[in-house]
């Protein structure tokens, strides 16, 4: 919080992005390129113990552990974007559970992409997830 210098804590290639801290602050969740597949990824906060923690046919992107730490939502393209995360695309909203990594899916598909969960969006309680679906005509 008195700022300083910054430390960069990944340097794998390709696109580490979208950081969210765990609410203990433990963790540091992130979607990354580095296994040639958009993926879920945490890290200490020290950037030490990068561990994926998906590893799937989507494209996974924007982690957010809930308030309670029990859960991470994500948004997952059906389709594999690359490093993209466009709009108009097919998704759907993920639940993991980061004790066990356990994915069940919250949503059915529907469409959207950038922008749909781009932020943290949980309910204080960790019972709702604001998020955004579109159309485009």
């Amino acid at each position: 919080m008195e700022g300083g210098t910054p430390k960069r804590l990944t340097d794998a290639p390709g696109l580490d992005d979208g950081p969210d801290y765990s609410p203990d602050g433990k963790y540091i969740y992130f979607h990354s390129y580095r296994s040639g597949r958009m993926q879920i990824w945490r890290m200490h906060t020290d950037g030490s113990q990068q561990e994926q923690m998906t590893s799937d046919e989507n494209a996974n992107w924007f982690p957010h552990p809930s308030p309670n730490n029990k859960w991470i939502a994500y948004i997952a393209y059906t389709t594999d974007e690359k490093q993209n995360h466009p709009f108009g695309k097919n998704v759907k909203l993920r639940l993991m559970d980061p004790k066990t990594k356990a994915v069940k899916d919250i949503t059915p598909v529907f469409y959207g992409g950038a922008g749909t969960i781009n932020t943290p969006s949980w309910s204080p309680d960790s019972k709702k997830i604001a998020f955004v679906s579109y159309s485009v005509k």
